[in-house]
């Protein structure tokens, strides 16, 4: 007894919970806005976030958190270590980052990744190529030691772009991404960071957990192997994977606006991605959602009536997960063409502000129509605005999500 005690505490010894601390850095849309390139690029670049869920582009790598959410941290990969900065996606499951072979623009205010300056690289002549809504990559894929927090991944798999075109990653304030998602969508059998550090008994648990801070503050953070209980105070409710790709569950009961039911009668299936920004949900339903919020055909909304709007409550698993205004209500900045609020955005998209939206600020709702079927129907996508609400426990042990209320 007392020598399986040692083993087993000897085993646990060797595995490390570690938090990556995650940041909100300047957004895609200021970094456009400061360079006079907004308008010129939401014309150029029409947002498409059913792109990484339709059928035929199951390999892309999304970068859903467009122009105005973006959470990353900091990886190192090679031996000595080159520091990167990722998106930690759960919505996708490769990792990749810029590389000295790469000749786009996109690449040269990025750090790029040096084979030759790591003892550790291992190169193959394998390559990966991936396509995205608003553009795409090509490269090789390689092998060498991946460090996330204090976690070290030997042998880890990754691709080394050769190409990155067009100019979105470019204004991307990211170098790469870091999919969390599972093996079954990887690009080129590439086996995701993640489930290696299972494999290696790299965490104490076989679970993460993700907290996305509001209102530009500090403290959001990844935690690798185990559960932060000081932000589960409110209780976690357990709901089961419907699919082992994306993070998929299945909403079972209506979605309700201000207590009415607006969508979803029959369930539909939800995924639940730290790499999409908004809540995203079927185009056939995006008006009804609009109209009932008292927003325009674009969802524009006058900010001064946001306090009277009601919350947007979701049913999964028999459980009501509400998210209010404050969370879904973006205000844009009002420093547009001409000075009046929000004149960028409305002329890029080829339609003249009214009346109150030059007099009264600019708010939008965080909602964004697509169409993807799946065997079981609706597709929604809940993105940052719904994970900020929610302490997130993605357990691929037990193939669940766990959610608690962080208010």
């Amino acid at each position: 007894m007392k020598l399986l005690l040692l083993l087993a505490l000897v085993a646990l010894a060797q595995c490390r919970i570690s938090r990556v601390t995650l940041w909100r850095g300047k957004s895609l849309r200021q970094v456009l806005r400061e360079r006079g390139l907004l308008e010129l690029y939401l014309r150029q670049h029409p947002y498409n976030p059913a792109s990484k869920y339709l059928p035929s582009l199951l390999s892309a790598e999304p970068l859903q958190n467009y122009l105005d959410n973006e959470y990353y941290g900091t990886i190192s990969i090679g031996t000595p270590g080159q520091d990167f900065t990722v998106i930690f996606d759960t919505g996708s499951s490769n990792l990749w980052v810029p590389s000295i072979y790469c000749t786009s623009q996109a690449c040269s205010n990025h750090n790029r990744f040096n084979p030759a300056a790591s003892s550790t690289f291992v190169g193959t002549n394998d390559s990966v190529s991936i396509a995205y809504g608003t553009g795409s990559m090509t490269g090789v894929l390689g092998y060498d030691t991946v460090t996330v927090a204090d976690i070290e991944v030997t042998n880890q798999i990754f691709g080394l772009t050769e190409t990155e075109p067009g100019d979105f990653f470019y204004y991307s304030p990211f170098d790469g991404i870091l999919g969390l998602a599972f093996p079954s969508i990887a690009s080129s059998g590439a086996t995701p960071v993640f489930d290696n550090m299972m494999a290696e008994n790299l965490v104490p648990r076989d679970l993460f957990s993700v907290y996305l801070s509001n209102n530009g503050a500090s403290g959001s953070f990844v935690l690798f192997g185990a559960i932060d209980y000081s932000y589960t105070t409110n209780g976690i409710s357990w709901i089961p994977l419907s699919a082992e790709t994306y993070w998929q569950i299945t909403m079972d009961r209506y979605v309700y606006v201000g207590g009415q039911p607006v969508a979803c009668s029959q369930g539909c299936q939800a995924i639940v991605d730290t790499g999409t920004s908004l809540l995203v949900v079927p185009s056939s339903i995006l008006g009804t959602i609009f109209a009932s919020l008292g927003a325009n055909s674009d969802g524009q909304v006058s900010c001064s009536a946001v306090s009277s709007l009601p919350s947007i409550v979701y049913y999964i698993n028999n459980q009501a997960f509400s998210v209010p205004p404050s969370a879904y209500v973006i205000e844009v900045s009002t420093e547009g063409a001409g000075g009046h609020p929000g004149w960028a955005w409305a002329a890029a998209v080829g339609n003249h502000p009214p009346a109150w939206l030059q007099s009264d600020g600019y708010c939008a709702l965080g909602f964004q129509g697509m169409d993807v079927p799946t065997e079981a129907g609706e597709l929604w996508i809940l993105g940052d605005v719904f994970i900020r609400q929610y302490y997130t426990i993605f357990d691929r042990a037990n193939n669940r999500v766990g959610l608690s209320p962080l208010n």
